[in-house]
């Protein structure tokens, strides 16, 4: 009997992908999510790479009638992947109790949930934020985490040690918190990728936006930070690679005997690049000349981070795969695909 994984914001970028993943390693996700920021596009895209509808239910994760039912419903879920959280750094700024609100609840629900349904598996989707900006680099698991530039890295922090601390309580509760640093590209199917309601707040799907012409122009936000061309230097890694590290990290929790149990991996390249650098990248990958302009900078941006991924590779024994450019093809392919390129 294949093991059933509930993924929590699963219409969503990172999520949708990591079903593709679960799929392919044998798992059957269960997806749960309110589409309040995802509408049903990754849906109808995962049954065409797929072949079958995912199961899917509708509802919001803070919301423990409505999780209940799910693991009523849903028997064999032996482990959760949550990704159901606000992401966007710029808003956090501007609407900072929701951002509490939401990734907080969502988390403390999520786990009450759970331990009602004798499910004991757990993987979260943290971020390479907890580290602030960082006095050395790359950034190892042991990098001290520094105070947050923003409400949504605040978030992160927090959820990371509402995790740690329900781990050390006891509970029968194995837990990985995955510290994403910046998933790129789609895809290669070109059906599904990164859909974000409204104008983006990420890099990439405003580069591609720009490029097809729905955006006037993109936004470099300063140029006058400490790097080789003054522009923030992030670790750019395919979403389909990141996808992989969860079903890795999967397997990592069936290894260990301790009931409860909690471990922290970033997930990265190990490689850092420019704001610029990425521009220049898809520019030549794409054939397309952006019209982008330097701006101040962005509040609660951080100047420079990139990973050192030895853990994860050692550990997990996950490496990244596909190359910038690689990741940019795919975006831009997804791009086309949404057919909204203008001739």
């Amino acid at each position: 009997m294949k093991k059933s994984i509930m993924v929590t914001g699963g219409a969503g970028y990172i999520g949708s992908h990591t079903v593709v993943a679960l799929v392919e390693a044998g798992y059957e996700p269960v997806i749960v999510d309110n589409f309040s920021n995802a509408d049903h596009t990754a849906i109808k895209g995962l049954k065409t790479i797929l072949g079958f509808d995912v199961k899917l239910y509708e509802g919001d994760c803070t919301d423990m009638a409505f999780m209940r039912s799910v693991f009523a419903a849903e028997k064999d879920i032996v482990g959760v992947i949550h990704f159901a959280a606000f992401k966007a750094v710029g808003e956090s700024v501007q609407k900072p109790a929701m951002y509490y609100e939401n990734n907080l609840d969502s988390l403390l629900t999520v786990i009450k949930a759970m331990g009602e349904a004798d499910v004991s598996h757990f993987v979260f989707s943290s971020s390479c934020t907890v580290y602030g900006q960082p006095e050395s680099l790359p950034v190892t698991e042991d990098t001290p985490k520094q105070p947050a530039e923003s409400p949504y890295g605040a978030t992160k922090l927090m959820c990371e040690q509402i995790i740690e601390d329900h781990c050390k309580s006891g509970a029968a509760f194995k837990a990985v918190a995955l510290r994403y640093f910046n998933p790129i590209g789609a895809h290669p199917s070109a059906v599904i990728g990164e859909l974000p309601l409204g104008v983006p707040a990420n890099l990439v799907p405003f580069i591609t936006q720009t490029a097809a012409g729905i955006r006037e122009q993109l936004t470099v936000f300063g140029n006058d930070y400490d790097t080789q061309d003054g522009s923030c230097i992030r670790d750019y890694i395919h979403v389909m690679d990141l996808a992989d590290a969860h079903v890795k990290a999967l397997s990592y929790l069936d290894e260990q005997t301790n009931t409860s149990f909690h471990d922290v991996f970033n997930v990265g390249t190990g490689q850092g690049n420019t704001v610029l650098e990425v521009v220049g990248a898809f520019q030549k990958v794409s054939g397309v000349k952006l019209n982008y302009v330097i701006g101040s900078r962005r509040p609660g941006d951080i100047e420079k981070i990139y990973a050192n991924a030895d853990k994860v590779n050692t550990v997990l024994k996950w490496q990244a795969k596909r190359s910038l450019e690689e990741a940019l093809c795919d975006a831009w392919a997804w791009q086309e695909h949404l057919g909204r390129v203008k001739a």
